[in-house]
């Protein structure tokens, strides 16, 4: 059916949009494919019938991806442990379906109102609450922006609304997820030609099934981002410092919720980074970026415990080379993350890297097992587009913990195992395990039918380590484990 719906469309369509697409690579792809980007396909006809609607910004987002897991913790299930070899429920596989709608209104180029509604569902997920079910339809944007930069530099957004800096390795959408992440948040930017500079306060919006989703009134996040690409010629340069601030009452923030109740332990964090990225098709086929990130303050890992100092720190590197004129313009890439972890368990610091608010998928491997947290992660990417409207991409991640006195946290950032050391009762804190975790390999295929259409689909297997072999052998023993998905996206 949805084939049907998207070749019907191909037929008539008019003028495609480049509206948001399922990740990177379908978000190249869309532009490469479309000849004449437009406003979408619903503003494009409105536009075109009338320009009354000139000033109107309609349209939205169906998709839905079939996901099948294997080994994977299914939370709320007796017994459930990642790459657990007997008991618990080996097997997951449920179908996810979100829907979108905004309306927006810009009168004048200094002004915009905007308000979008997101419906997220779930069928056949073990999960229990369920973890990516939001509905039947709640309140996802809603914000004003004042200014326009053409005019006069300075310009504010205020109200519900996405924050995305950089790659997204701090501070995301986190689009992946059948929920996606917004702030309630105020925004103010500075831009030139030559640089732009963000200050902003939000807290976290926690979603609430069937109730109307609230923020955290006890966590902020707030940051000042600088960004400039005349600084150092041929590429972009970043300086950012960033805080979160949880208060004790955050733990408890929309309480009994599902599927998000809670949110961090009480901390005060503040990270101080700089990001370097090459400007495309500066130095011909070859590309690099970085990043180094501290983190200073106070943590503490519950609401009754001693406060400690925090002290961390991140970094990231990359490079590849990609073939321009070659059949397919293949590209071959490596990277190197590290996110520190706490030496000393007993002592008065926090080391533990917090990843804040990340989009974890898009980097440290699509099966989501793995955080910047106490890890050393070795990638090798590649990809290939054999098709004008197909690319194809493997890649290759090896884990290793950066302290084993640390624990192995989830890509949603909690410890697997909690605090103490566990020999026969799964993960936990102990040195005497080996510190590799593992590997997992991805292959994954996008297919655009036109640039508001995306089918793709994906398999991904984590072969286990040292390190999760010793921590389930009193268990039953470790396994890997498997992911099979397919998605279709299609704007409107």
């Amino acid at each position: 059916m949805l084939l049907a719906i998207a070749n019907a469309v191909y037929a008539q369509e008019k003028s495609p949009s480049t509206t948001d697409s399922t990740n990177s690579v379908a978000s190249a792809m869309s532009k490469s494919v479309s000849s004449s980007p437009g406003a979408g396909l619903m503003n494009d006809w409105l536009r075109s019938e009338s320009d009354f609607f000139k000033s109107w910004d309609i349209g939205g987002q169906f998709r839905a991806r079939e996901e099948h897991k294997e080994y994977f913790a299914a939370a709320g299930q007796a017994g459930a442990v990642d790459f657990r070899k007997v008991g618990g429920d080996p097997d997951n596989t449920y179908l996810l379906l979100r829907e979108r709608v905004h309306l927006g209104y810009q009168p004048c180029p200094w002004f915009t109102a905007f308000v979008e509604g997101q419906g997220s569902s779930s069928t056949g997920d073990d999960r229990n609450p369920n973890a990516e079910s939001d509905g039947p339809f709640d309140l996802r944007q809603a914000y004003v922006s004042l200014g326009d930069a053409k005019e006069f530099p300075l310009m504010a957004k205020v109200g519900r609304q996405e924050l995305s800096y950089g790659d997204e390795r701090f501070v995301g959408a986190f689009d992946w997820n059948n929920l996606g992440r917004v702030f309630d948040a105020a925004k103010v930017r500075f831009e030139t030609k030559d640089f732009s500079v963000d200050g902003f306060v939000g807290r976290v919006v926690l979603a609430d099934d069937n109730n109307f989703d609230t923020s955290n009134d006890y966590e902020y996040l707030s940051g000042v981002y600088a960004s400039t690409r005349t600084l150092i010629p041929q590429q972009e340069t970043q300086l950012y410092f960033l805080a979160r601030n949880a208060g004790t009452g955050s733990l408890t923030a929309n309480a009994g919720a599902a599927p998000q109740a809670g949110g961090a332990s009480p901390r005060d964090i503040y990270t101080l980074g700089l990001r370097v990225k090459s400007l495309p098709r500066q130095f011909g086929g070859w590309d690099y970026e970085a990043e180094i990130t501290g983190q200073f303050g106070r943590f503490k890992e519950t609401a009754a415990s001693v406060s400690l100092d925090h002290e961390a720190l991140a970094a990231h590197v990359a490079g590849g080379y990609t073939w321009t004129s070659a059949f397919g313009t293949p590209r071959l890439g490596l990277e190197y993350n590290y996110a520190s972890g706490d030496r000393d368990p007993n002592d008065n610091k926090h080391e533990t890297f917090d990843n804040l608010f990340p989009t974890n998928h898009k980097f440290y491997g699509y099966m989501d097992f793995v955080s910047l947290q106490n890890i050393h992660e070795a990638r090798a990417s590649s990809s290939l587009r054999p098709l004008k409207q197909l690319t194809v991409t493997l890649d290759y991640h090896a884990f290793w913990l950066a302290d084993t006195h640390d624990s192995f946290y989830t890509v949603a950032g909690a410890r697997r195992g909690g605090l103490a050391p566990t020999p026969a009762g799964g993960y936990g804190i102990n040195p005497n395990y080996g510190s590799y975790v593992g590997s997992e390999v991805d292959l994954i295929a996008t297919y655009a039918i036109q640039s508001h259409a995306i089918l793709q689909g994906g398999y991904g297997h984590f072969f286990v380590g040292d390190y999760v072999k010793g921590s389930l052998a009193g268990l039953g023993g470790a396994t890997d484990a498997n992911y099979l998905y397919a998605q279709f996206t299609f704007n409107f």
